[in-house]
């Protein structure tokens, strides 16, 4: 039987056009939930839409070669294409042209600015139970004495048991847990609540603690009572003050951390020792709508130590630009290049 999916030309080409300007809106770094939700009805409505938008990742997805080498060799191609992405071309032919590619270039810069493995949920992450967005950050009231913070990008869903909520899994993201003696009375302490993230699982039956799960690398904090972190290569018991990192491979020793450091960003501040200055960008586009492209890469791996106020990264980054002698040229959609 011939499974594959038959339209009539002027049907596939509309449903085509659709994909890509998709593609467009949740690239442009101001999609909202409501636009998560309609493209999700899009996709779903039709197995045709599903198949469309699968192509439309794979042509963005081989255009990723290119980015850096563009970038630096035709910057000026930038401003065009990011017309185009957003839409807000007159010229068809230019959308196209810049949407599959014959302009390489240009799409080798629109994926630096958004780079296309950074940007498409998994299947997980769109069927979670809870989301924030770019610089959200959400508090959740999970049963009575279990409370459950989001910080910004996080997709986490929750595990029941019985009609009860016993934990959830973290897909993506940081998430605060905050157990309270309360939670017993939901029937919630008599077992311990649990956090899955990636190979490894965090359990405890009061106090606080933070799991952080980003690009395969998970780091789980107690702040508060202690914490039981299970992988395949061993357990460790945490104390408050104490952070344990693994992936899927290996687990490290425990390790003390600063309390000053601690559950900082559910105060608003991040905070920086001796970190390298792409993984400072790193952090800072996971709270700043937009993109920041660092293209220096000689200044790469310089440290950066500080305390920053997440409601001020903007100021944050005039202050690294003067430090360490960058150019920089803003963009639309709050893009931001250091070179």
């Amino acid at each position: 039987m011939d499974m594959n999916i038959r339209a009539e030309p002027d049907q596939t080409a509309q449903v085509q056009r659709e994909a890509q300007a998709w593609l467009r809106r949740l690239t442009s770094g101001e999609a909202t939930q409501r636009d998560l939700e309609g493209f999700r009805r899009w996709q779903e409505a039709s197995a045709l839409h599903a198949q469309a938008f699968a192509e439309a990742k794979r042509l963005w997805k081989a255009l990723d070669p290119a980015v850096g080498r563009m970038m630096e060799a035709q910057p000026a191609l930038l401003a065009d294409h990011r017309e185009a992405m957003r839409g807000k071309t007159q010229s068809p032919r230019l959308a196209r042209r810049a949407f599959l590619g014959a302009a390489v270039s240009a799409a080798g810069v629109a994926a630096a600015v958004y780079p296309p493995l950074a940007l498409w949920p998994s299947v997980s992450e769109w069927s979670a139970d809870f989301h924030t967005a770019t610089g959200e950050q959400r508090s959740v009231v999970l049963a009575e004495g279990v409370g459950l913070v989001l910080n910004t990008q996080t997709s986490a869903q929750r595990q029941t048991r019985d009609g009860r909520t016993v934990g959830i899994d973290l897909i993506s993201g940081e998430a605060a847990v905050d157990l309270s003696p309360a939670a017993g009375t939901s029937g919630v302490a008599d077992q311990p609540f649990r956090v899955v993230a990636g190979a490894g699982r965090s359990d405890a039956q009061a106090g606080r603690f933070e799991v952080r799960h980003i690009d395969g690398s998970t780091c789980v904090t107690c702040v508060e009572g202690s914490v039981r972190v299970t992988h395949a290569k061993g357990a460790r018991t945490l104390q408050a003050g104490q952070q344990v990192v693994y992936d899927a491979g290996s687990i490290g020793g425990a390790t003390s951390v600063q309390g000053a450091d601690m559950s900082a960003w559910r105060t608003g501040v991040l905070v920086f020792r001796q970190t390298p200055l792409a993984h400072v960008v790193a952090e800072i586009n996971r709270y700043r709508p937009g993109r920041v492209v660092l293209l220096a890469r000689a200044l790469a791996d310089r440290p950066v130590s500080g305390r920053f106020a997440i409601a001020s990264l903007d100021t944050v980054l005039v202050q690294i630009q003067r430090s360490y002698d960058l150019e920089a040229h803003t963009l639309p959609g709050r893009v931001l290049v250091l070179s």
